[in-house]
């Protein structure tokens, strides 16, 4: 691969990681918003290289003197590898195709956690006197299986994900992805709602209820549910 075209793959790439991370909110749907300055970060440093690497090869082609590979038995293309076109594929998914966050189908094929806290001896801190409460569904989860103090015990609260189907069809549950870098460590929390008919597969719901100590399917908690709203997908769809 000639040096020019080196330098402009890396100018494309950079200049891409920018327009998700500078431009718009499309990174969040790769990484959690905290890394948005590494990101930056890293597309200044491809944009600077590239262009680095075009002066570098714009000096050579005007260097007097210069000889041609043709002329000189050698070819000057063959310095980098093949799969240094590979760089292209992200450029083009993120102009062309702009791939969409992690949801249902990841979900159906992962199981549900219920997250530990990270201080399992200091118990969870008390809920807001007025409800009802709005909770990540991973907090949700982690004080229905770890939290001995019952502190969800006749609490109203209120969550938000996206509808997938339960087991046999004869139920859902409220889904949401969590991440802790990026998609690729994402972890599923799950909530068994009852008393309302399913909503259509991956729609986002905002979902009002109490928490049923007994759930049928045990491993999953569940939620008698008095509201169910369909809302927008957020921004950032991570918890």
């Amino acid at each position: 691969m000639r040096r020019e075209v080196r330098a402009l793959l890396h100018v494309l790439l950079g200049a891409a990681v920018l327009h998700i991370s500078l431009f718009s909110e499309l990174y969040l749907r790769y990484v959690r918003k905290e890394l948005r300055p590494y990101l930056i970060a890293s597309g200044l440093l491809l944009v600077v290289v590239g262009l680095v690497g075009a002066a570098v090869a714009a000096q050579e082609l005007l260097r007097p003197g210069r000889r041609t590979g043709a002329e000189d038995g050698h070819d000057h293309g063959h310095g980098a590898p093949r799969t240094a076109w590979l760089l292209l594929l992200p450029v083009l998914a993120i102009y062309l195709l702009q791939p969409r966050a992690l949801g249902a189908f990841t979900a159906q094929h992962s199981d549900s956690t219920a997250a530990e806290p990270a201080d399992p001896a200091g118990g969870f801190g008390p809920l807001p006197a007025n409800g009802p409460v709005a909770l990540r569904l991973a907090d949700f989860d982690a004080r229905a299986v770890w939290d001995t103090s019952g502190s969800l015990k006749g609490r109203q609260v209120r969550l938000t994900g996206f509808a997938t189907p339960g087991p046999g069809g004869g139920s859902w549950y409220l889904t949401r992805l969590t991440i802790t870098c990026c998609a690729a460590d994402a972890q599923t929390s799950k909530v068994e709602v009852h008393d309302v008919d399913a909503p259509p597969e991956g729609t986002w719901v905002e979902v009002t209820g109490t928490w049923q100590p007994d759930g049928r399917s045990g491993a999953v908690p569940a939620l008698a549910a008095d509201r169910v709203r369909r809302i927008a997908e957020p921004g950032d769809p991570y918890e």
